[in-house]
């Protein structure tokens, strides 16, 4: 059963709204560039992990979901995609879930315009709620300007910095996929009213599973096969990221001489060696057991909303992540 099955919504309706942002814009023509690619980039699959989080936040609250919860569901998936434009281009990645990545079908311009599009897309729709009691949405609107910003900048500072603490790469991984997730939640729930206590609980909960999800990223880089991530295995390293897994195999003082060697003018060779002893070491489940222990945050916050029927979904949800292929 696929997840969004299992937490009973209707994908259909979400994305509808996620179309009616691009369809509804007046100044963007239906058979642009723009718009097309927009649509296509959202159509393209994924598993709409932020919108549904959206909406199990909003059973959290004291009245039921309406319209705006959706909207702010479609919002969350226009910031997540524009993050995957910008990441694409960064990276100087070829794929995108096994398709070519924007950019190089539309050139790096165009792809940046887009990205930016979107992000403003969702800054001008949430914008429109300013009342009071709709001050939660500047989370929302914070994620899309700055902090998802400010992680793709703290991954480009540390390309091929083996000296990265663990502290800063946890900062960014925060950043960069943790508090948007969390923030979904949050946003969610508070849109239907729930208390603060209530939001805020959903919000750890939601950085607790992001945590996890990023370092379970970190791992199937090395773990699974190109034709399974939809980009070539290894990438992370090859791109300079020093992840979880390097990290911990950096203070191996065999392993640590060899993984150092590895900069911009590595051949793949020596990118492939040093992939394989990275492997070969408890590196990987070591970083395992970080993902466990923030999957153990999360469950311990579930049992503190389980009053709610609810919370039957975050524990789907939990389940959902913690039995990622890996």
């Amino acid at each position: 059963m696929k997840l969004h099955e299992s937490l009973n919504i209707d994908l259909n309706e979400i994305n509808h709204e996620i179309k009616n942002l691009v369809t509804r814009d007046k100044d963007v023509p239906k058979k642009s560039q723009l718009a097309q690619s927009i649509l296509e980039l959202t159509g393209s699959g994924g598993k709409r992990l932020r919108p549904l989080m959206v909406i199990v936040g909003s059973r959290f609250g004291r009245k039921p979901a309406g319209r705006r919860t959706l909207q702010l569901s479609a919002a969350a998936e226009f910031i997540h995609v524009a993050s995957l434009i910008h990441d694409d281009i960064i990276d100087n990645a070829e794929l995108r879930r096994g398709e070519p990545a924007l950019h190089t079908k539309t050139g790096i311009q165009s792809a940046v315009h887009i990205g930016n599009y979107m992000s403003a897309r969702v800054i001008e729709l949430l914008s429109k709620y300013s009342g009071d009691k709709d001050r939660y949405v500047h989370d929302l609107s914070s994620v899309a300007t700055a902090q998802l910003c400010l992680g793709e900048y703290q991954q480009m500072e540390h390309v091929f910095d083996y000296d990265l603490t663990l502290e800063q790469y946890l900062e960014k991984s925060r950043n960069k996929t943790a508090l948007l997730m969390a923030t979904c939640l949050k946003v969610g729930a508070l849109s239907a009213e729930s208390t603060d206590e209530i939001a805020q609980l959903l919000y750890d909960f939601g950085e607790a599973l992001g945590m996890s999800f990023q370092i379970q990223d970190d791992i199937l880089d090395f773990t699974q096969s190109a034709d399974v991530l939809g980009k070539p295995a290894g990438s992370d390293l090859r791109q300079g990221q020093v992840t979880l897994p390097v990290l911990i195999a950096l203070k191996d003082a065999e392993l640590a001489p060899v993984i150092r060697r590895i900069g911009p003018a590595s051949s793949a060779g020596d990118v492939a060696h040093v992939l394989e002893l990275i492997k070969g070491s408890d590196a990987l489940a070591r970083s395992e057991a970080v993902s466990q222990d923030y999957l153990a945050q999360a469950d311990a916050i579930v049992q503190q909303l389980s009053s709610f029927p609810a919370h039957a979904d975050l524990e789907t949800l939990l389940r959902y992540f913690a039995g990622r292929d890996h």
